[in-house]
């Protein structure tokens, strides 16, 4: 099949072979999309094209997910800027430091997590409530709700 240009020069890839190049399934970037994460144009019989940029976006798209950024930061992050975009290193930069101070945020907390779950897991009663070391009449529960070990280890208290 050939390529079609866009009015810019711009090549504009079918719906298909965004979602095999991007190794992504046809109906997540309906979601992206959906989301407005990503942008799509409509050739005369009405199917979807997109611009080859848009498997950049996918990429970090796909990353950041599996760095545990909602989409709703990720789709704050690409709007800053124009839709089907190039982004230059400059830009690429500034959505990366944003996400840095919550990415080490959340390696804090998973690395609190892990060591407590050693200690806690290393008495063998697996009961923060009755655990006469780490929680002796269950003082933490007078403090409030949720993860209260966890949350002081995060702090670093």
């Amino acid at each position: 099949m050939a390529e079609k240009k866009a009015v810019d020069g711009m090549r504009l890839l079918s719906v298909g072979e965004v979602a095999r190049r991007a190794g992504v399934p046809v109906s997540t970037l309906h979601f992206y999309e959906a989301k407005g994460l990503i942008a799509s144009t409509r050739n005369a019989g009405n199917q979807r094209r997109f611009p080859a940029l848009v498997l950049r976006t996918i990429a970090v798209i796909k990353v950041a997910q599996r760095t545990g950024i909602p989409l709703e930061e990720i789709k704050n992050a690409f709007g800053r800027y124009p839709p089907n975009s190039k982004l230059t290193a400059a830009q690429w930069g500034e959505m990366s430091t944003a996400w840095r101070e919550d990415l080490n945020a959340r390696i804090r907390t998973l690395e609190a997590l892990r060591d407590s779950l050693d200690d806690c897991i290393g008495c063998g009663c697996l009961s923060l409530e009755d655990c006469p070391l780490r929680n002796p009449e269950d003082r933490l529960g007078l403090e409030g709700p949720g993860p209260r070990v966890l949350e002081a280890a995060c702090r670093g208290s």
